[in-house]
Order: structure tokens, then sequence, then C-alpha cells
């Protein structure tokens, strides 16, 4: 049986040894994310922040507290720590590693002509009663525009080290093994996943979104061309969301966009 059970050893190690530094790669930027969403989901967790840091930021208010400790790990474990894994332990280049300005033409263009997209798009997703309940998701910038500006720069720290986890990290790390297509696949499966508590529009769109921000990233050559266009997504519901809960705004028409702009105030 010992001899069994060494002969399997062995050969599990040749077949790593025949592997291309390519696939190592690849195998250890997909174990690592794995791991980096873990330590996020558990130590970078609003009730970590509550139970175990004592306030550590010291906010008046501990649950703005806990969302930037939130937005603040993922940024860490999302963007820190990938790429100092891509640029130190694989000695990539900046742009190798999703990290460059790469097209920056095109990309500045292409957001430019999603963001009127993303205004409808976000108001009549609004409408919709699981969004208001969830949108957005600290409860007191519904009723305090001071607080909702604070918690939406807050949340930028969240979209660099979401977007560079997926479109930077997972996506440039698998692509010189499995080539860009099927790591752009690769990184929307986790992304999708990841959305299975958003409501049901959120969270099936995500496939179809994960799919045209990876396509995208790679054609720009850079992870931050996705940065504003999901960071940007994500105000718009805020704010629609935010407008509706302040007026009673029901509704996708011409009237209740006018109701909802008249609470701005």
């Amino acid at each position: 049986m010992i001899d069994r059970f060494q002969a399997e050893w062995q050969a599990l190690r040749a077949a790593l040894r025949g592997l291309s530094p390519a696939a190592r790669q690849a195998i250890v930027v997909l174990l690592a994310a794995t791991l980096l969403v873990l330590l996020q989901l558990q130590v970078g967790s609003r009730r970590f922040y509550r139970d175990v840091t004592g306030n550590v930021f010291g906010f008046e208010d501990i649950d703005l507290g806990a969302w930037a400790w939130w937005f603040g790990s993922q940024g860490v474990t999302g963007f820190v720590l990938p790429a100092l894994l891509l640029l130190l332990a694989f000695r990539w280049r900046p742009a190798e590693a999703g990290l460059g300005l790469g097209d920056w033409r095109l990309a500045g263009a292409l957001a430019l002509a999603y963001v009127p997209l993303v205004v409808v798009g976000t108001w009549v997703l609004s409408d919709g009663a699981a969004f208001q309940a969830q949108y957005p998701h600290y409860d007191v910038a519904k009723v305090d525009w001071g607080a909702f500006l604070i918690y939406e720069a807050l949340f930028l720290f969240y979209w660099v080290g979401w977007e560079y986890l997926w479109r930077g990290f997972v996506l440039f790390g698998t692509a010189p093994a499995l080539g860009a297509p099927l790591a752009i696949v690769v990184q929307t499966v986790p992304f999708a996943i990841l959305h299975a508590q958003k409501p049901p529009a959120e969270a099936y769109l995500s496939v179809l979104g994960g799919l045209a921000l990876g396509a995208l990233v790679w054609r720009c050559r850079s992870f931050w061309i996705a940065v504003p266009i999901h960071a940007a997504q994500m105000v718009a519901l805020d704010l629609w969301a935010t407008l509706r809960f302040r007026t009673g705004a029901s509704g996708v028409g011409l009237e209740a966009l006018a109701r909802a702009l008249g609470g701005a105030g």
C-alpha cells in the first residue's frame, strides 16, 4: 500500500513539473483569489469590525465605521495584495498586470457613452421594491445627504479592490495559460456567484456584466476602465433609491422622475 501511495505521489510531482510556467502561475492566482475572498468575507466583514476591532476607526456612527472597514479591506485584499503578488512574486511589469493606462482614449470614450445608459437603466431598476430595500446599504445615507456623500466616497476603495481582483488579478493572471476568451469566462464565474444574494435581476445581469467588463478590460489592457463604470452604476442606483425613499416616487415615467428630483433638496 505504501508503495502505491509513493507511486501516486511521484506521478503527481511529475505532472506538476510538466506544467508550463504560465499554468503554474494560473494555479497560484486562482488559489490566491479564493483565499483572499475568504479573508475578505471573514476578517473584512462589518461584524468583525463591530465585534473584534472595537470601532478602531473611531467613527461616531459605528455602522459607518463598519462600512469603511469593509470597503477598505476589499481594497487591500482585492487590489494591494494581488497586485504585489503579480509585481513582486511573478516580477510582472504593471502593464502586464493590467495596472497601466492601456488604451485610455477608447476606455474614456466608452465610459462616457455608458453613463446615460446607466442613468436610465438604474432609474428603471430602482422602481423595484427589492432594490429600494437594499440600496443604499447604509440606511442613514437615505436621510442624510452628508452621510450619503461620505458613504459613496468610501465606496471607491471597494470598487478598486473588487474590480482588480476579478478584472485584473484573475483575468490577466490566468490569460497566459488559458487564453483571453477562457480567462474572461473564468473571472466571470466567481464574480457572478458572489451576486447570489442580490435582487434576482441584478444577480442574473451580473453574468452578462462580468463577461462584458472582462472583454472591455482585456481590449483596453487596463482594469481601471471597470472602476468608474461599476462605481457609476452603484452611485446612480443608490441615488435613485434614496430619492424614491425620500419622496415616495414610484413608476418610471416623467411624472415619477419629476417627483423624485423634487426631493433632491
